[in-house]
């Protein structure tokens, strides 16, 4: 059977082909509001002129109010008017600037800049930061433009993007130098992450390293990130050396991952505060240390030492798994006497705080998020893009971090009787 296509079925297939979807969308509302927006910008920038001046166009000062004006300088007169664009969340608009010269107390005139709309301003402050909370909220430059394009009806191109994610430069440096004397932190959990950045023109592995304070009423708060070649050393040395230098006074407690980079920096500076290796990442290098086969066993034991009520019953259970590991698999059992008593640190605090001050989770879910936001950029521009997005996430409220568990006895000091370690 033949099959005929006739002309009009030929029209209408390429009419409903070339139509989109949100094209006949029009909303009055939308409309009638987006039309006001340019009288009502000129008609404000023509009334701060008006106060400048003090008289309206085509009036004329008083003379109590002329001389008081020529003696603030404040007199002058229009001439004339430009046109501008200006793009916001109503869009983008062309609108009517009005100019004028000012008489200064020199004698001579100078050109009146208006407050609400700074020379060569482009866009408003709500549209810079809507198209950085989009850019937050994880995607790239060029899926941000198609995001928001019904809303600024494609007026925002990639390096738009860019230059607005570029203004938070000034406020990113703001943070990195302000001052920490008057922070009230009780804790420092560190931790470092792995990215991608492109350095030189090549996809190369930085190390983010990241320190979260909690303060004495439980609240957490970033208190730095670097990008790093590694964490070494050298490396943790410097942050934490930066942070001392701002202020940031001696820390009642460290939590670490167990990073032997991280542990020598904090023992040579801080060599006197408690510190509690994550189990999380203990555990990791138990299993490490063993075939497949007996990672159930092992995280079972180790899950039911960790856990456990009491500290003597975390001592009893310890005791066991050390005896019970050293016949089964012997490098388990060295893993775990590896990291001494700093593993069980969290046993000589109120057990209501265990659960916060066991783990480096605080960290681990800020890298959570922030892998994820990135995850549409295989590689990032910059060693600094990296570090400064992770800041930004927190800074506009896109990750909230609340107080941690057991806050209400981070007053109570910790129990000066460390669990006997000897098995």
């Amino acid at each position: 059977m033949i099959n005929v296509t006739t002309k009009s079925e030929l029209l209408q297939g390429t009419t409903t082909a070339s139509s989109r979807l949100f094209d006949d969308w029009f909303d009055p509302i939308e409309t009638r509001i987006r039309d006001r927006v340019r009288e009502l910008i000129e008609e404000m920038i023509r009334s701060e002129l008006d106060a400048v001046l003090s008289r309206p166009r085509y009036g004329r000062r008083s003379k109590s109010s002329e001389s008081e004006d020529v003696a603030a300088g404040a007199a002058g007169h229009r001439h004339g008017s430009r046109v501008r664009t200006l793009m916001g969340t109503f869009g983008k608009t062309e609108i009517t600037v009005p100019r004028a010269r000012l008489n200064t107390s020199h004698g001579k005139t100078t050109e009146w800049k208006s407050q609400s709309l700074r020379a060569y301003q482009r866009r408003t402050r709500a549209a810079d930061a809507l198209i950085a909370g989009a850019y937050l909220s994880g995607t790239n430059t060029r899926r941000v433009r198609r995001a928001l394009v019904a809303l600024f009806r494609g007026a925002v191109s990639k390096d738009t993007v860019s230059r607005v994610w570029r203004k938070v430069q000034g406020d990113w440096e703001a943070w990195n130098n302000r001052s920490l004397a008057d922070e009230p932190i009780v804790r420092l959990i560190l931790d470092g992450t792995v990215v991608r950045v492109r350095l030189d023109k090549k996809a190369t592995s930085i190390s983010l390293l990241v320190v979260l304070g909690v303060r004495d009423d439980g609240q957490k708060v970033l208190l730095a990130v670097k990008n790093m070649g590694g964490e070494t050393t050298e490396a943790w040395r410097a942050v934490v050396d930066d942070l001392m230098k701002r202020g940031l006074r001696k820390p009642e407690l460290l939590i670490v991952d167990g990073g032997a980079g991280l542990e020598a920096a904090l023992a040579a500076i801080w060599g006197d505060v408690p510190t509690q290796r994550c189990t999380v990442h203990k555990h990791r290098n138990l299993l490490a240390n063993a075939p497949e086969r007996l990672h159930d066993e092992i995280t079972a034991d180790y899950t039911d030492m960790i856990y456990a009520d009491t500290p003597q019953e975390v001592e009893k259970r310890r005791q066991a798994f050390l005896r019970k590991w050293r016949l089964r698999h012997s490098a388990v059992a060295n893993s775990l006497e590896e990291a001494g008593d700093r593993l069980f640190t969290f046993t000589t605090l109120p057990s209501s705080q265990w659960k916060s001050a066991r783990t480096t989770n605080a960290i681990e879910r800020l890298h959570e998020e922030f892998k994820r936001r990135i995850k549409t950029q295989t590689v990032l521009p910059s060693a600094d893009t990296a570090a400064m997005l992770f800041w930004a996430l927190l800074a506009s409220g896109q990750i909230i971090m609340r107080k941690v568990d057991g806050w209400q006895t981070l007053a109570t000091k910790l129990i000066d009787q460390p669990i006997e370690l000897a098995a």
